[in-house]
């Protein structure tokens, strides 16, 4: 008999515990104010469309003016009111985290097609952002409150498919997934603070002159 004592095998790492249990909850805020800025934006639209002199209610200045960024062609790139995906996008969402916290499991394919859903529509937020920064020279408010809202989503949910397995990462690149996971809301306020710091920079012509 073999009397040899057994080495100790090193314990797993556990998925991101918390995330398991805050994911739902992160859909369903992310979900519930979508919805909300893409009604808003919706109902300021057609009160323009209604009334030419409209002046919404988020007109604060020059640049926080979202009249502006409403009538741009920007705003119908897909030959209809941008606030329709919102509308249609973000209700999946906060469905998804409702089932979520009522205890459903979905298999590896659904999560892959909500990673490319919401991952999709963040690059379409920011292009927006940019254009609306680099060509409109106006920013929305409510459209700020989506691309928020979806990069909480698209951050967390990339961080729970890496971890549960649905997204595969080379053992070269998991490290990398490690220290995403312990400092993830490191990053995600750095990446806010780097592009509100853009903007400002861009629009500092004005603010500079009212500080």
């Amino acid at each position: 008999m073999d009397k040899r004592p057994k080495t100790k095998q090193p314990a797993k790492k556990p998925a991101l515990q918390w995330l398991i249990k805050a994911l739902p909850w992160i859909l369903i805020v992310c979900g519930i104010v979508g919805i909300l800025a893409s009604l808003m934006i919706t109902q300021e639209k057609f009160d323009l469309a209604a009334n030419p002199h409209y002046q919404p209610a988020c007109d604060l200045n020059p640049i926080v003016s979202c009249g502006s960024v409403m009538q741009s062609p920007q705003a119908n790139a897909f030959g209809f009111t941008n606030p329709y995906i919102g509308l249609i996008g973000f209700p999946i969402v906060l469905t998804i985290g409702v089932a979520m916290l009522a205890g459903a499991k979905f298999k590896r394919w659904f999560w892959v097609g909500l990673q490319i859903g919401l991952s999709l529509g963040l690059v379409f937020a920011y292009w927006l952002l940019y254009e609306s920064v680099y060509s409109i020279n106006a920013l929305c408010p409510y459209c700020l409150s989506v691309d928020v809202v979806l990069t909480i989503a698209v951050w967390y949910t990339t961080l729970y498919n890496f971890r549960q397995g649905h997204l595969k990462v080379r053992a070269s690149c998991q490290k990398a997934v490690d220290f995403a996971s312990r400092h993830h809301l490191d990053i995600i306020v750095l990446w806010f603070l780097i592009v509100i710091a853009i903007i400002l920079k861009h629009f500092w012509y004005y603010y500079g002159q009212h500080i």
